[in-house]
């Protein structure tokens, strides 16, 4: 009921905002009627058009989208997301457009700019129209909490077709970021601004690291034409292929962004990667400890062969030091300072922590994700131990699987060399990586060794399909992850398109970065004359056709656009009077998931049989409200409730996927970073673990 009337109050307050607006600007002025003037008028009435529509249908979402919570305590769900993300659209209106009503008189006054603000956000709020038109679809097609149209491909393939052909630019351009909170909203705008002047010198014969100094330098134009932006990184997103978002995300890698990273984060003792070799392991059984189990190192598409990790430690504990261990070390000597004075020894601590990266199963390693690992080795005084496992689509599934087992297995024999006597162990790791620690708990239970004590996955991708949910629709507002670059990582993972390549020993994505600076210079100076050159060239400043307004642009194209979505579109989607969609310029091109891999109980797990999931331990899920994975989690944490699997759901308010990256960002993601601690803290200070209690069954 409280939303009900909240919904109420916003929608109230957008139809007077927008009359008197109206009335302002069609009543007696000083200033002349401008073209820039009718524009305002037009955007106004548009935008009361679109209040009056949605009025009803937010209403009929508000009256049952809490039948699709976990539970009445944890809300969340795509439809709660969608409702959030207009009632944030809407808000940003009435603040511009009481900001216009207040000031139009004003000497000072931009209309020009004003009138293009308001028309970005009258796009925006059309789209969100068409968005919520599908998310009815999903709920008259679904059963009443079912968040996933699993079986039901021709909706599934729709969807793909609707996003390829529907009009993306205004939500990175003037509207950027309105969803999230205001704290996180210069990072992204700084993101995008970064990805598209990348993507503008990609592929240009320049090394990685050089592209982004050249990118830096012609960036001048995105963030003076939020139009031009927009339109780039709706390109960008559509028509790049995978290598392009491997060698952006893979900046993070560098030693400067690195560098800075660690300045700001937690000192630790011990920080140092390690190369074990690929031998024969033998473990005990969990029902019967008596007897081995062999596990084999990977073998998987090239055969046998060595797993990197990284070992972080905020004390020096025992065995840390120790010969056996130095002996795997990748950097000799190995960066440890045992002879400094106040470096005292810690004995072994009885815990553990395994983490696993995300980053798509295609980009990053643990250097990436070093700042909160540090942060969670100082915070829980445990040693971490993070994976860097093969990515794809080099070495697609199952090679990172068999990696992060195999580094499990071997840290469960030799966790008195990495300072730990693993009395409790913890998988924890985000997006891809919190699918892997739920995969490798799967594979831990199908061998009989023992399970980890407890699993933390932070906004964990449990289904790599296309399947549409309410919370995918997402994924064409997502500046982070939008559903081309969804696609192009999951068909990657599959290995579908892809020749699989061993990767030549010793080479690494630092290496790489680190050739890369020799270059930075020369591109430098290259860079500054082509960003000159880009003020002086007015067809590349005015961005061609985007110099017209955005509302005239796309009106030309949207009839024809919306032709070749439907000819392209195994199921139309058919939208009452109002409820269409603008239409893209350029059709994207989104290869749907429809290799049988991605359906391997081992690679979505959302879609594993019940006895497959049975005797997991306590699985611990923090995800993001505005996150297109939402609903895998929300999906994922009821079907192990309904299994009576140990089970929790938090869900982090107005913040995007990937928040942990950004924990030192702002209060919110600080705040979620926070519970993430939590929650590994609870499976360490857990009383009967579940190893522990299968122990006492058999002694029984």
């Amino acid at each position: 009921m409280r939303e009900e009337m909240d919904c109420k109050v916003v929608f109230a307050a957008l139809e007077k905002v927008c009359q008197d607006n109206i009335s302002v600007l069609c009543g007696p002025s000083d200033l002349p009627y401008s073209t820039a003037v009718e524009r305002l008028v037009s955007s106004m009435k548009q935008i009361q058009e679109h209040g009056r529509a949605l009025e009803p249908v937010v209403t009929s979402f508000t009256a049952v989208y809490h039948h699709y919570d976990f539970d009445a305590q944890t809300p969340g769900n795509g439809y709660r997301t969608l409702v959030k993300v207009l009632e944030a659209c809407l808000l940003h209106v009435i603040h511009k457009a009481r900001y216009i009503a207040s000031n139009y008189s004003s000497p000072f006054f931009r209309v020009d700019h004003n009138a293009s603000e308001m028309e970005a956000y009258c796009s925006a709020l059309c789209q969100l129209r068409a968005l919520l038109h599908l998310a009815q679809q999903l709920i008259n097609d679904n059963d009443c909490g079912q968040l996933y149209s699993l079986q039901d491909e021709d909706l599934s393939r729709s969807f793909v077709q609707e996003y390829c052909s529907m009009h993306k630019a205004c939500f990175y351009g003037r509207c950027l970021g309105f969803q999230y909170s205001p704290s996180i909203r210069p990072f992204l705008q700084t993101v995008v601004i970064s990805m598209v002047s990348y993507g503008e010198t990609f592929g240009k014969q320049q090394s990685g690291l050089g592209t982004a100094a050249l990118s830096l330098l012609t960036s001048g134009k995105y963030v003076m034409d939020p139009e031009l932006r927009g339109a780039e990184f709706e390109r960008i997103t559509q028509n790049l292929d995978l290598q392009f978002w491997k060698s952006f995300w893979n900046l993070t890698e560098s030693g400067l962004i690195t560098g800075f990273s660690r300045i700001a984060s937690k000192q630790v003792q011990v920080n140092f990667t390690m190369t074990v070799p690929p031998v024969t392991l033998r473990l005990p059984l969990a029902s019967d400890p008596r007897l081995t189990v062999t596990v084999s190192p990977p073998i998987a598409h090239w055969g046998p062969g060595p797993v990197h990790m990284r070992l972080i430690s905020h004390e020096l504990r025992e065995g840390q030091d120790s010969e056996e261990l130095l002996a795997f070390s990748r950097t000799k000597p190995p960066p440890i300072s045992t002879h400094l004075p106040w470096v005292q020894k810690q004995p072994c601590s009885p815990w553990l922590l395994i983490h696993f990266h995300g980053g798509g199963f295609v980009a990053q390693t643990s250097k990436s994700h070093e700042n909160y690992l540090r942060s969670w080795s100082k915070e829980l005084n445990v040693p971490v131990l993070s994976v860097d496992y093969s990515l794809s689509p080099e070495a697609p599934f199952p090679r990172a699987l068999e990696e992060c087992f195999y580094a499990y297995c071997w840290a469960l024999n030799n966790c008195h060399l990495l300072g730990s006597t693993a009395e409790r162990v913890c998988l924890a790791g985000d997006s891809a990586g919190g699918n892997l620690c739920i995969t490798v708990s799967m594979k831990a239970m199908s061998t009989g060794i023992r399970v980890p004590d407890g699993i933390m996955a932070a906004y964990p991708a449990t289904l790599l399909t296309t399947d549409a949910s309410p919370s995918r629709l997402l994924t064409l507002i997502d500046p982070l992850l939008p559903l081309g670059v969804l696609t192009k990582c999951i068909n990657a993972y599959a290995g579908i398109d892809y020749q699989t390549v061993q990767p030549a020993m010793g080479s690494s994505t630092l290496s790489t970065l680190g050739r890369d600076t020799a270059m930075l210079l020369s591109d430098l100076t290259q860079g500054a004359s082509n960003w000159i050159q880009s003020f002086l060239d007015p067809r590349r400043t005015s961005g061609g056709t985007l110099s017209r307004s955005s509302s005239q642009r796309r009106s030309e194209t949207s009839k024809t656009s919306t032709q070749a979505s439907i000819s392209n579109c195994g199921a139309q989607i058919y939208y009452p009077q109002g409820f269409e969609p603008l239409r893209s310029e350029s059709l994207a091109t989104v290869n749907p998931t429809s290799c049988p891999v991605i359906r391997n109980p081992f690679v979505s797990p959302l879609l594993a049989p019940d006895s497959m999931l049975r005797g997991l331990p306590p699985v611990h899920i923090v995800a993001s409200a505005l996150d297109a994975l939402l609903d895998d989690s929300v999906m994922f944490a009821k079907k192990l409730r309904a299994m009576g699997q140990p089970v929790s759901l938090t869900v982090a308010e107005d913040l995007p996927h990937g928040f942990l990256s950004l924990s030192q960002l702002s209060k919110e993601t600080e705040v979620a970073a926070g519970v993430c601690i939590a929650r590994i803290r609870e499976v360490f200070q857990q009383e009967n673990p579940p190893h522990a209690l299968r122990e006492q069954v058999e002694e029984t």
